[in-house]
This record gives C-alpha cells, structure tokens and sequence, in this order.
C-alpha cells in the first residue's frame, strides 16, 4: 500500500514536470517557429567569453541579475536567494493600505498562485513598500484575505532595502510620495532560475495576465531543456 501511495506521487510529479517540456515540443515541432524564446531586460554587457555555433564564434552576453536580498515573510521568517534556488519565481510590490490597485493585483496573483501550487519549480514574491506599517504580523493578516500557500510570500524589509531593490533590482518605481501614499509600479515580474527578469506584466490586465501565465510555462520548458542537456 505504501509503494503504491509513493508511485502515485512520484507520476504526479513527473506529469507537472513533464507538461511544459511536452508544450515547449509542441512549440518547436518541425522546425517551424512557433516558439519565441523569452527576452533578458535590464542593461547587459559583452563578456570576455564566448561559444562557437556552426563554426562561428559567439561571444556571451553578461545580462542583469538582481543582487541578494534579505527580507521577512508573513511568518516573521527570513527570506533570500536560498528560497528560489533553482527556482522561478513572480515578483511585485504593494502595501496593505492601498485603496483598490493592490487588491485587484493580488486576486489576479492568488488565481495564478492556484494554479501553480503543485508545481516545485514555481513561487511568487509581494514586497511592501510600506514597511513602517506593514510588518510580519500585519501582512500575516493582510494575506489571510487571498488563498495563500507556502509559494506565495509576502515580504517585509525596510525602506532603503526594498526601495534599492525594486530600483536597481526589478528595474522598477518604489517610493514613499507622502505619508500614506506611494508611487510604485503595479507590474508583475518573472524572474528566470538565474535571477534575471524576463517580463513585465500589468498586474490590473486579464491579457497580461493570461500572457504571464503562458510565458512562465514557457520559462519552464526553458529550464527543463537545460536540465536535459545537463543529463546528456
């Protein structure tokens, strides 16, 4: 009985893993240019390095990552790179006083959550810009209004952290206007296994919405493919 429990969870695993491989094939079949591989944004250098691909040397490009950070969770845990090793994940930002925009964003950000809840490759990040109010305790109740699991963290830090992170790491606006409002970017960012972004995505729009969710099986495909050139 005990064998099988475990076989059942191992075809499980091996079918959430498989399923995105299996769409990247499709994509990619016949040699037909269904599959357009992800952009790297952000600045990027030439490196002193480089390949040959049919006999023509390539050098390799140096793309943006997002440096380590630390943060606290809703749990009061601390949070880092160690979280996401080898992992994708979904960033954005927000604060627990604002008005309409967040909420709208995280119910968008809860479906997708949903959907991906079996997947170990995928986990999704809400950074505060609000730090002063919104400690662990009150994202912890702030959270309890969306179906939140162990993938989705809610994160806190102070101000010169998260501020120099969303500025210079996700590329994007966060800063304190006045007392208790705050200009921040409302996009969700998809961050590949290597830390580097590979879209933005309106956090309030079904289309972007429906396009993240497509693009981060794609992103998937792209590092299961690495996974098997590993192996071969």
């Amino acid at each position: 009985m005990r064998k099988g429990y475990i076989l059942k969870k191992i075809i499980i695993l091996v079918l959430i893993l498989a399923l995105p491989g299996f769409l990247y094939y499709l994509l990619t079949a016949k040699g037909k240019n269904r599959y357009k591989p992800l952009p790297f944004y952000g600045p990027k250098e030439v490196a002193k390095t480089g390949h040959k691909f049919h006999g023509t040397y390539i050098p390799d490009t140096i793309y943006h990552k997002l440096s380590d950070f630390t943060l606290l969770d809703q749990d009061g845990k601390q949070v880092s790179f160690k979280n996401f090793d080898k992992k994708i994940f979904i960033a954005s930002f927000f604060y627990t006083n604002c008005p309409n925009v967040c909420n709208a964003v995280n119910k968008n950000i809860s479906e997708l959550v949903y959907a991906y809840r079996k997947n170990p490759m995928v986990y999704f990040t809400s950074i505060t810009v609000d730090p002063q109010r919104d400690t662990p305790q009150a994202l912890k109740k702030y959270s309890a209004k969306f179906e939140v699991n162990k993938k989705w963290l809610f994160l806190s830090g102070d101000t010169s952290t998260t501020y120099n992170l969303a500025r210079k790491g996700f590329l994007v606006n966060a800063v304190q206007a006045d007392k208790d409002n705050f200009i921040y970017s409302d996009k969700l960012i998809l961050i590949d296994a290597e830390k580097r972004i590979r879209g933005y995505y309106s956090g309030t729009s079904a289309a972007d919405i429906t396009k993240l969710n497509d693009e981060i099986k794609v992103l998937i495909a792209e590092e299961l493919r690495k996974v098997d050139k590993a192996l071969y």
